[in-house]
């Protein structure tokens, strides 16, 4: 299954069933998960990256033991609309991961989701920098699959 368009994934899907956003760094990967009718996007994990096919399958051992059945992965777009390394990178990620599971995978553009949720816990929840490191991922994670999902809300309705 090659890549999807974001308003192609629903098709792709069965309904009622969750699906998984990824936030790819260069040390972790944080990952959140809908509900069911993917409405709401929940921090899940950060996953430390130690090696691909070890990372993929705690990714997979999450997706299972959610009921999860596609993908998101924030493509973190330059500010002019261009791509560079990282989205080259989580690119990868995608392809890499298709290789191992034939599972609907989709991109969002996550400009600065990671410093709006930084922005969050330091404002609104004046949460420290230690504490910060431990959830930004899985949060900003988070931040992209609820982006996505709000616009596959307003595509449908």
């Amino acid at each position: 299954m090659p890549v999807l368009d974001l308003l192609d994934l629903p098709a792709a899907l069965p309904a009622y069933a969750p699906i998984v956003g990824l936030d790819p760094g260069e040390k972790t990967i944080g990952v959140a998960v809908s509900d069911v009718t993917r409405t709401v996007a929940s921090p899940l994990e950060t996953i430390e990256k130690v090696q691909f096919t070890k990372d993929a399958a705690r990714l997979f051992q999450l997706m299972e033991s959610r009921g999860a059945v596609g993908i998101v992965i924030g493509l973190p777009m330059n500010m002019d609309g261009t791509e560079g390394a990282r989205a080259q990178s989580n690119r990868a990620l995608a392809r890499n991961l298709l290789r191992l599971k034939d599972i609907p995978i989709a991109f969002w553009d996550e400009r600065l989701s990671t410093a709006a949720v930084t922005r969050v816990l330091i404002d609104e929840h004046d949460v420290n920098r230690k504490r910060r490191a431990e959830v930004v991922d899985k949060m900003a994670a988070a931040w992209i699959l609820q982006g996505a999902l709000e616009r596959l809300r307003n595509a449908a309705g």
